[in-house]
């Protein structure tokens, strides 16, 4: 076990790359301790020379399938309590957006709602044509978060953003690479290698000139997720008062198509 590994988490460094594996199989369903758990094994990262780059990883049939939403969490749709949960979740997400080192997530499977949040956070992604991409808010009766609003439209414009959120669309891991979601689609069996691959180029360059040129790509990345985060959540504490969310919920656990009404 690796000083850094974590309940949820596990740790390995080697030829400067860091691999961290969420360990939540099959789906990896994501609450504010994994979040907190990711920022926190970033910023120790981002203290260690021996690290250059971090691969992000899951274990199971997923990457990130969003978070765990089950038939009880429609009665608890208007609990203000909900909102402030969400609160403490966005401000340790723009943690993991402050990390220093480059960081490579590797999708074998589903990253949907938040876990697609997860997944953008990080500079690229490596996939496989299982791999599945959904920003499925709008679905559920409810506002994108984890700061998509921004950070979709500036990974792959303004237009296809909005065509993703407003349809709950998913794309496979061959449309998310012609899109420019993923960076890289290799066979299922070769992602992580991929991933790897990809974070061993990146530590093999000079790490200061990295972190430099890195910090002025992504300059001002960090503050931007926290501005619409803070608006995101607006949003979503005024739809979760909904009866859509809630049959988006109730829907979603049930396994059908949801009715909406508009109130």
């Amino acid at each position: 076990m690796s000083k850094l590994d974590t309940q949820d988490l596990g740790v390995d460094i080697k030829n400067y790359v860091a691999t961290v594996e969420i360990q939540r199989p099959p789906h990896n369903f994501f609450d504010i301790d994994l979040i907190n758990q990711i920022a926190d094994t970033y910023e120790a990262l981002d203290a260690l020379d021996s690290c250059r780059a971090i691969v992000l990883c899951a274990q199971g049939k997923n990457f990130c399938a969003g978070a765990n939403f089950g038939a009880s969490d429609a009665g608890k749709a208007k609990d203000n309590s909900q909102g402030e949960l969400s609160n403490s979740l966005y401000i340790q997400a723009v943690r993991i957006f402050r990390c220093k080192k480059p960081t490579v997530a590797a999708v074998q499977g589903a990253a949907i709602g938040g876990g697609l949040g997860l997944a953008v956070s990080a500079d690229f992604r490596v996939t496989c044509p299982e791999g599945r991409f959904s920003a499925n808010f709008t679905k559920l009766g409810f506002h994108p978060g984890f700061g998509l609003t921004v950070t979709l439209p500036e990974l792959i414009g303004k237009q296809r953003a909005s065509l993703l959120c407003l349809t709950s669309r998913r794309l496979n891991g061959e449309q998310a690479h012609a899109w420019g979601l993923a960076d890289v689609c290799v066979p299922l069996g070769e992602v992580r290698e991929a991933a790897v691959a990809l974070a061993a180029e990146i530590a093999g360059c000079a790490p200061l000139a990295v972190e430099s040129t890195r910090t002025t790509l992504r300059l001002g990345l960090a503050d931007r997720v926290a501005r619409q985060t803070d608006h995101e959540l607006v949003e979503q504490n005024s739809l979760r008062a909904t009866t859509d969310w809630e049959e988006g919920i109730k829907a979603a656990a049930e396994r059908r198509e949801p009715v909406f009404t508009g109130s």
